[in-house]
């Protein structure tokens, strides 16, 4: 299936011939031929985009048989029915099951303390909510400080608007408030009284708090957050004793606190924002813990403050600035502080005991993995659940007792028919990027009596917004692992693998470093004989989209095949328009165009403004109709124009989702058959047998 069939060919989608549109800025005339693609709601452009799904699948009735193997393979790895590790919130054990046949879970409780057998209250079947909806996503899960009550919000279209509502645990009916585009919830501590923030509906920007008392008609607006480039987001502290609310862009912050037992009070703020300042809070007893990076201290500090007084002039340091080690985040527990670190690109757990100041760390072994904090609503405990999981060990939650310092693993995911981990090996690399900084880039393949040389390689990147990319397992992987396919993350900058300064070497005007970084990577592995180029695909989503198709641009020979999911490859002109969705806050991370110097940067990567006349390689790009984050027509367009302008014959395809959003299909069996879609693809085009 590398080049495309001529009957493929001839049935690519014609573009319809409408005037285009023509901006200027800074002295320069952008015509974009395909800008009526922005219009969905327009027949031609819904009919031009099934007409593009029609080709794809033409393109694609080939790997059929591929596909439904690899779903059937995937599938059979799964534990359909299953239930994850309760967790302890109140007098309840919440926890979520699944079964057979079903798309999503079952939320449910117990009774804590009483037996394993004891009657289960289903909270939310969102298979009942999801029925007649070809889309479901469960965003907040808040239940009131007395079990009572749960505050959750429902996405039913994909685009991330969320709708709230509250339910009665005791009598299992809704209550009649409804309210739209809801962020982020809170209860305080009498359990009548929610906090929440709502989304401007054009920009999507979290900019409102509310506090509804309920029985009332309505919300009463006690916060209105006016500068652009912030958001707002709610919670209520661990100790139960204050809300929060945060309002952050992407380099500065300032926090407003509460009493969680006088909700009908005024918010107060514990410092006043101040430009590329950042600080966050936790609270335990008469202290709040402050997390930041004042006085330069770019991997940030920790301080406490007296909940009495919390402005600036009383925080004292109890943790220093590191410039190995980044401090990621703090927890407070009754009895015990934890705070999680990055050092070196790999996280690590440490914990103080606030009785006595003994210090210690959690530690993991392997050269590359993922440790989440789980689910701890708990104050007065002594017991840590987190997360763990590596390229090669499945995701394992652990409960780990910090006073005695004892780890119990409670869950790992169960690879049906058997998995053995000790069949397939992980290591990290470090490849020479132009500047000579050493790019890290994890890698996973199943074992031989030899080094793997020239094996097929499927290479991923992110690298933005400071993200870690995670360092996951994957059952689904396995398809491709056990067919001799090397999976690799090149942890370019732009991301937080080794904290802020990785982030600032890789937005703004340093952004091409991410580009650079994972061309490097990719080098690195056929200079090191692990692949070649003719046996690479390489893959990004999103803003790893916008990184791959600006790799193309820069290096179309540099791989076989590319994946680019939803990605952001319209940066020039969605930066310049201010109406959209997230448009203004993101100046922080990609320069505002709007500035001479910003824009002829964002000019000289942006995808969709350097496609050039020449050989790319074979392409799947992917998008969703009511993708908020990066508008469908964003693909789209790139796709029209690259076809365009390529001379070569090899696969170009464009699949549009028509009833998801950003993270494609909701339900676990339609993403597996999406994954199955995927990789058919990479694996006719690196010429892998099947």
């Amino acid at each position: 299936m590398r080049p495309v069939p001529k009957s493929a060919r001839a049935a690519a989608p014609p573009v319809a011939k409408k005037i285009p549109a023509a901006t200027t800025a800074h002295g320069e005339t952008r015509v974009d031929e395909y800008s009526w693609l922005r219009d969905g709601e327009d027949a031609d452009v819904v009919a031009y985009l099934r007409a593009e799904n029609a080709y794809t699948d033409a393109v694609m009735r080939p790997t059929e048989r591929l596909q439904k193997a690899l779903y059937r393979e995937m599938l059979a790895k799964i534990k359909e029915t299953d239930v994850n590790a309760p967790y302890r919130e109140g007098d309840y054990l919440y926890y979520s099951r699944t079964l057979k046949g079903k798309q999503y879970p079952v939320h449910a409780r117990r009774p804590a303390g009483g037996r394993a057998e004891s009657r289960e209250e289903v909270v939310l079947d969102l298979n009942e909510l999801a029925a007649g909806a070809g889309y479901l996503a469960l965003g907040c899960f808040e239940v009131s400080p007395d079990g009572g009550l749960l505050a959750y919000t429902l996405d039913t279209k994909g685009s991330g608007e969320y709708t709230l509502f509250v339910k009665n645990l005791r009598t299992g009916r809704l209550l009649p408030r409804r309210v739209k585009r809801v962020s982020s919830v809170a209860w305080a501590a009498d359990g009548g009284t929610i906090f929440y923030v709502v989304e401007d509906a054009a920009t999507k920007r979290s900019h409102r708090l509310f506090r509804h008392a309920l029985g009332k008609a309505r919300g009463e607006l006690l916060y209105e957050e006016a500068d652009e480039t912030f958001d707002l987001h709610v919670l209520l502290s661990r100790s139960r004793q204050y809300v929060l609310v945060t309002s952050a862009s992407h380099d500065t912050s300032e926090v407003l606190y509460l009493r969680a037992d006088e909700p009908g009070g005024t918010p107060r703020v514990i410092e006043p924002r101040a430009a590329g300042r950042e600080y966050f809070v936790d609270h335990r007893g008469d202290t709040f813990y402050v997390r930041s990076n004042h006085g330069r201290a770019r991997n940030f500090r920790l301080f406490a403050a007296p909940a009495a007084d919390p402005r600036r002039r009383n925080w004292r340091e109890v943790v220093g600035h590191r410039e190995g080690a980044v401090l990621e985040d703090v927890d407070l527990f009754a009895g015990h502080m934890v705070i999680t670190e990055r050092e070196d690109g790999l996280q690590k757990i440490h914990i103080t005991s606030l009785g006595d100041g003994a210090k210690h760390y959690v530690r993991f072994r392997e050269p590359t993995y993922t440790v989440t904090l789980g689910s701890n609503p708990e104050f007065n405990t002594t017991v840590l659940r987190f997360r763990y999981q590596s390229l090669v060990t499945p995701d394992s939650v652990y409960d780990y007792d910090m006073a005695r310092r004892e780890l119990t693993l409670l869950k790992r995911a169960e690879v049906v028919g058997g998995y053995d981990p000790s069949a397939y090996h992980s290591e990290r690399v470090y490849a020479p990027a132009p500047d000579g900084t050493r790019v890290p880039v994890s890698l996973v393949y199943r074992k031989t009596s030899k080094r793997p040389l020239l094996r097929p390689t499927l290479l991923q990147g992110y690298g933005a917004y400071g993200v870690p990319h995670p360092v996951n397992f994957s059952s689904s992987r396995l398809s491709l692992l056990d067919r001799g396919v090397i999976y690799a993350v090149a942890h370019v900058r732009g991301g937080g693998e080794f904290g802020k300064g990785w982030h600032e070497q890789g937005r703004r005007m340093t952004k091409k470093n991410t580009f650079t970084d994972f061309i490097a990577a990719a080098e690195h592995l056929i200079a090191r004989r692990y692949t070649s180029a003719d046996r690479l695909a390489i893959a990004g989503g999103s803003a790893g989209g916008l990184l791959v198709g600006a790799v193309l641009n820069l290096r179309p020979g540099l791989c076989r095949a590319a994946i680019l999911q939803v990605p952001f490859v319209d940066v020039l002109n969605t930066m310049l328009d201010a109406s959209l969705p997230f448009t203004v806050g993101e100046y922080e991370e990609w320069g505002n165009p709007h500035e001479r110097r910003a824009y002829r940067y964002i000019r000289s990567y942006s995808p969709y403004d350097n496609i050039a006349p020449g050989a790319y390689p074979s392409m799947l790009v992917k998008t969703s109709l009511n993708d908020s984050q990066v508008m469908y027509w964003g693909p789209a367009k790139y796709v029209a124009r690259l076809r365009a302008a390529k001379t070569d014959n090899n696969p170009l395809l464009l699949k549009t989702d028509m009833s998801a959003g950003h993270s494609g299909p909701s339900g676990r069996y339609d993403h597996l058959r999406a994954v199955a879609f995927d990789f058919a693809f990479v694996l006719t085009q690196l010429g892998v047998e099947a």
